[in-house]
């Protein structure tokens, strides 16, 4: 059947139409959701402000009694610098004016902290310790709240949804537990309004979070490109094999369920899922980090590191890069970076193992002597065997604001620093390791639950590590030894995926496992 001719004279009335409408058509200035109602913006710097319009349109921006102005260029982007606030406090009202007028309510002026990662950080006060409680107390007009959501793409994104709101009992608890208790300490300390940016990604690896152009440039990360690339090529090709794999599993499900089974394990995942998943290189920064970058920060805390684990050796190099590229694009210095170290997880093993997770905590560790500016939460005592997430969120937030209150806020008599290996001695059948961050003024070492160190290892040139005893001598340092092993040459402090370890300062902060030695890891090779 041939479809009817339109009618010229409906088509001329529509060119007609469109003739009258055009000349007075526009675009009405919007900006990036990171600017709304109820939004903190950074003290003390000069807060960009951004958003889009008609090519070639004026655009004001007015806060207090500053205005600045901007052109938009061809693709209709404009921004401005606002000049630095330096009082705290609010609200204030936030104009922005170009053929149309937006206008803000309740901005105030704070510290405004990003909080990144995988899922640890993702997690909710919903899901952590006391949630009754942590609601029922979260009364806090001047900390404000916006998540961005999981966007998984290669394509650079300019907004996202979302929009601030203030922490009350009924909008803290699908927020971030850990970024959420920060940010309560950080207020409750500092007297200031708090902005908290939840972006976190459950399952998320590091390299998802970097620019992929970066990576395929970096001379050793290139390889995780090189290695999608290939994936990406044989796209069609695994999606031809998940439809067999599909269609048997369906097959055995179906038959499980006829004769009254549990369903089959691993169902196949379409290849799809990977390719806006948040492993895929720059999946992270493009879909959920771009539309942020830029906004005024005081600076990030971050939580991840499990699904790098496998690649310990590999995160020496990507993380610090991680950081660093953040910091870069960001344009704002060597913002404060502080992270958590991995928490204890899986079976319990008193006994020295070789471990990717002790190989990952080591890697988290180093980043410190890489990069300024930098500190490390460490978590070996509050994990769970049996969950790779532990409920308490809020002393892992604690050991984070440490960092944040003494390092950056510079408020007194606060210590943050986990005590560090610093060196070692062999004296005849034992070794001496002296540490940092241990202070004898402060308190020195104070074992937990028993009085003597637990959680040392020692071995010989034949590299078989055995359980050490070990001794606190008078000035801080920790005599280490095993009758077996008389010529000892390494010592390790909970080197396993869930160690058995006590040692702690009288301040309550854990000794951040270590190991004197440089033996290949089981992740050495594994890039």
């Amino acid at each position: 059947m041939s479809r009817p001719l339109p009618c010229p004279c409906a088509a001329s009335l529509a060119a007609v139409l469109l003739a009258l409408v055009a000349p007075g058509a526009r675009a009405d200035v919007a900006l990036n959701n990171m600017f709304g109602d109820h939004m903190v913006l950074q003290q003390g710097i000069q807060n960009k402000v951004w958003g889009k319009a008609d090519p070639g349109e004026s655009v004001t921006v007015t806060l207090g009694g500053q205005t600045k102005t901007a052109t938009a260029g061809a693709d209709g982007a404009w921004h401005v610098l606002l000049d630095p606030v330096m009082e705290y406090g609010g609200p204030h009202t936030l104009v922005i004016k170009g053929k149309n007028t937006v206008t803000f309510n309740d901005v105030l002026i704070g510290e405004v902290w990003v909080c990144a990662g995988q899922s640890n950080m993702q997690w909710s006060v919903n899901q952590a310790n006391d949630p009754d409680l942590e609601k029922a107390g979260a009364k806090f007009p001047n900390i404000r709240l916006i998540s961005v959501p999981q966007v998984g793409t290669q394509e650079p994104q300019w907004n996202f949804t979302g929009k601030w709101q203030a922490c009350s009992p009924e909008t803290v608890g699908e927020f971030s537990a850990v970024g959420f208790f920060f940010g309560r300490q950080l207020h409750q300390t500092l007297g200031v309004p708090i902005g908290l940016i939840d972006n976190a990604w459950g399952g998320s690896a590091a390299e998802a979070w970097v620019k992929r152009e970066k990576l395929a440039a970096h001379p050793t990360l290139k390889a995780i490109h090189e290695r999608w690339l290939k994936e990406e090529a044989n796209l069609e090709t695994a999606k031809a094999e998940f439809e067999k794999k599909l269609a048997e599993w369906t097959a055995a499900a179906g038959k499980a369920k006829a004769e009254g089974k549990p369903e089959p394990p691993g169902k196949p995942q379409h290849p799809d899922a990977r390719m806006t998943g948040n492993s895929r290189p720059g999946n992270i920064h493009s879909g959920v980090l771009t539309p942020s970058i830029g906004y005024g920060i005081k600076g990030a805390i971050w939580y991840q590191g499990e699904s790098n684990a496998g690649r310990a050796y590999q995160y020496r190099e990507l993380f610090p890069f991680m950081i660093q590229s953040w910091r870069d694009e960001w344009g704002l210095g060597d913002f404060p970076f502080y992270w958590v170290q991995l928490a204890d997880y899986k079976a319990e093993k008193p006994e020295p193992a070789e471990s990717d997770w002790a190989e990952l905590r080591e890697a988290q560790t180093m980043t410190m002597k890489k990069l300024p500016n930098t500190g490390e939460a460490v978590i070996i005592d509050s994990g769970e065997g049996k969950d790779i997430h532990p409920k308490n969120k809020q002393d892992v937030a604690k050991r984070l604001a440490r960092w944040a209150l003494a390092e950056t806020y510079k408020v007194p008599a606060i210590p943050c620093r986990s005590p560090l290996y610093k060196g070692m001695e062999k004296q005849g059948s034992k070794i001496v390791l002296a540490f940092d961050n241990v202070e004898a003024k402060a308190g020195g070492w104070r074992p937990f639950d028993v009085a003597e160190p637990r959680g040392f290892a020692i071995a010989g040139a034949d590299r078989k590590f055995v359980a050490a005893g070990a001794k606190i001598l008078p000035d801080g340092r920790i005599e280490v030894w095993n009758d077996a092993v008389t010529e000892p040459v390494a010592v390790r402090y909970a080197w396993a995926d869930n160690p058995v370890c006590n040692m702690y300062t009288a301040a309550g902060l854990p000794l951040t496992p270590f190991r004197t030695d440089d033996f290949p890891g089981v992740t050495a090779d594994k890039n």
